[in-house]
């Protein structure tokens, strides 16, 4: 069981425990690096979580490790999140790290410690369809909080082996559940930003991470003229309208960034350069899908946040996908992820290259 020291992987762990299954607690170090100001953000990266995941294992009466996963964490995750920004994309961490931390390095680990799955807390669910012969990944029933988005990239083998218990509850049963079983961790906020940057703030975080990626620009309309000036393209993204220091009577979204120029482009929010309905994706991973085809009707997403939106797609071949919106999305954003659904199920999705 991930612990990651907050009340979903906590209650998920209880619910174990009743089904019958032996639980070992394990808590992931993955980001404790020396020289980056921060206080500790009590998030499933700093050491805090360790030590509420050590008083929830001690309540449930199981076993807890704490194992350190520092190096693969900053090979496939962090590495990817500045080199993606400074290329002036931005990348999303929590899909990376639950491709190849916490449902690769985990499972291997899993397999030394004898264990047969890997549970989290994910809002998710796994099931076996016998007619194609696949493993599936469902929404979770909670709409609110379903995270089956950032799950999309597990292959067959990672969700053959992969438990989500608290795919079919919603949030408020288990903060009640929680409660009832006097767990430490019961009122314990729920992280709401990327765990390992510290107050959210992104140009700070990079640049301590890759200080080669201040380098002042202009900042431009879309003819071109200059209207002000920026630190560095790394730590903006597409849709951008906090932050930008520019003195203006309307509003100014983000619409490209060109890290070649170090120029970054802005515009009203009704231009037509910040809106797209045909969408390009790379790197795919295709779970209910097993080969290119198309054109076929789902509902898509371009970011976590957002309802999924009507759409036709077509699998252009195993790595790449192309969606056209019935309707014009808002600020495709590249380096995040394009994921398509049919109905609860994940058809599977992609990294956004752009916006065609």
């Amino acid at each position: 069981m991930g612990m990651s020291g907050g009340v979903d992987s906590a209650v998920a762990a209880a619910l174990l425990l009743e089904q019958g299954f032996e639980v070992i607690g394990v808590t992931m170090l993955i980001w404790n690096p020396p020289g980056l100001d921060r206080a500790d953000q009590g998030g499933c990266c700093w050491l805090g979580a360790a030590e509420d995941a050590r008083r929830v294992a001690a309540r449930l009466g199981v076993r807890h490790y704490v194992l350190d996963f520092q190096d693969v964490f900053y090979d496939t995750v962090i590495r990817n999140y500045a080199d993606e920004y400074r290329a002036g994309r931005t990348p999303n961490p929590c899909i990376r790290c639950n491709e190849f931390v916490k449902f690769g390095a985990l499972l291997r680990r899993a397999e030394q410690l004898g264990a047969e799955r890997v549970a989290t807390g994910h809002y998710a669910r796994v099931r076996w369809d016998e007619k194609s012969c696949r493993w599936l990944l469902l929404r979770g029933l909670d709409a609110r909080k379903d995270q089956s988005y950032a799950l999309y990239r597990l292959k067959q083998d990672q969700l053959a082996r992969t438990l989500f218990p608290l795919g079919e509850m919603d949030k408020s049963r288990t903060r009640a559940l929680a409660a009832e079983l006097e767990l430490p961790v019961a009122n314990k906020p729920d992280s709401q930003e990327v765990c390992f940057v510290p107050d959210n703030d992104y140009p700070t975080f990079l640049a301590q991470l890759v200080p080669e990626s201040r380098r002042e620009g202009a900042i431009v309309d879309p003819d071109g003229q200059v209207l002000g000036r920026h630190p560095g393209v790394a730590g903006f993204t597409v849709g951008q309208r906090r932050g930008l220091g520019l003195s203006s009577s309307r509003p100014l979204y983000v619409t490209r960034i060109d890290p070649e120029t170090n120029r970054i482009t802005v515009a009203d929010g009704d231009h037509a350069s910040l809106f797209a309905r045909e969408v390009i994706a790379t790197d795919a991973n295709l779970i209910t899908l097993k080969e290119p085809g198309g054109p076929c009707s789902v509902t898509a997403k371009i970011r976590y946040n957002m309802p999924d939106r009507p759409a036709t797609l077509v699998i252009e071949d195993e790595e790449r996908l192309r969606v056209l919106f019935q309707e014009p999305q808002r600020a495709v954003t590249p380096g995040q992820a394009l994921v398509c659904y049919d109905g609860e199920l994940v058809l599977g999705g992609g990294v956004i290259e752009r916006a065609a």
